[in-house]
């Protein structure tokens, strides 16, 4: 049994799909194939059951499932610690969308410059996938939205986020000096997905008002949401991180009237694995960042 054909198996487990789980690993789908074979035929049972459109884990892909976890967590954190010296090494920093574009250049030019000889990789995925690869060790720290329901992971909160209202040039309520969640109830809203959990916090926010948005349209990307907003589809809500990097004269953005809605930017991590110095040292810069980008 080899350290590859576990880590082939859980992202295999973790996508229920050969296809996806070859894609994210950057090998062939028959590369794969062959490796979870030979794993099977070793054990001599299968660890998945092939359905139509995906796999689902046996019981006995269960039991290994849990056991490949902590093998590689161990293989991962004795690494770790044996070359820890708190200036070299790698830093696995993930983040959601709605967060990454914004919040991570200048945070990443900060640790780079009291860090130069580390090595840091960014990964950008929806909460839902962070917490997984938290959970596996694939990732250090993940920076995010809360709230987070996923146990045994630490979670830190940084700073509150203040949501403006985006609408396109010319719109009825950029007259007004004070806008309420009232005023904005006639107007269709541009959303994220369903995946994103930026939504989330403004529908809950507009429900805490008894309210629900009627959403028209829907996309993946927050920069979509701002362009369909500039072209008059509807307004959203964006946060302040994205809306003080927006120069487009076809968009414009105001505070709702108190309270204001707000998320909350938080850190995240797994307190089972081993936290080097040097993971460490970025928490305390980003700590030290928050306050600036709070201020």
């Amino acid at each position: 049994m080899e350290i590859s054909q576990l880590r082939y198996f859980l992202k295999v487990a973790e996508w229920k799909n050969f296809t996806r789980a070859a894609e994210d690993l950057l090998v062939s789908q028959p590369a794969l194939s062959r490796s979870i074979g030979k794993l099977e035929e070793e054990l001599g049972q299968p660890v998945f059951e092939r359905q139509t459109r995906s796999v689902v884990l046996t019981e006995a892909g269960r039991l290994l499932q849990s056991r490949a976890e902590q093998i590689l967590s161990l293989i991962e954190d004795t690494k770790s610690e044996i070359t820890d010296d708190g200036r070299t090494g790698r830093i696995r920093v993930g983040a959601i969308p709605t967060i990454a574009p914004y919040f991570l250049p200048g945070l990443l030019q900060s640790f780079a410059e009291s860090s130069p000889e580390a090595t840091l990789t960014v990964q950008e995925e929806v909460t839902e996938k962070l917490l997984q690869r938290l959970g596996q060790g694939e990732i250090d720290v993940a920076l995010l939205a809360l709230p987070v329901s996923m146990q045994h992971i630490e979670v830190e909160s940084l700073f509150d986020e203040e949501l403006f209202l985006a609408m396109p040039a010319g719109h009825p309520l950029t007259s007004k000096k004070r806008i309420t969640i009232a005023d904005v109830r006639p107007y269709p809203f541009i959303l994220l997905d369903e995946a994103h959990c930026l939504s989330d916090n403004i529908v809950s926010f507009c429900r805490q008002k008894s309210f629900h948005p009627v959403s028209i349209e829907k996309t993946s990307q927050l920069a979509t949401v701002q362009e369909l907003v500039a072209l008059g589809h509807g307004v959203s809500m964006v946060p302040e991180m994205a809306r003080r990097l927006d120069h487009d004269p076809r968009r414009t953005y105001s505070s709702l009237s108190s309270p204001k809605p707000v998320r909350t930017i938080a850190m995240a991590w797994n307190p089972y694995r081993f936290q080097s110095r040097l993971v460490e040292r970025f928490k305390a810069v980003t700590r030290k960042f928050r306050s600036a980008e709070a201020a």
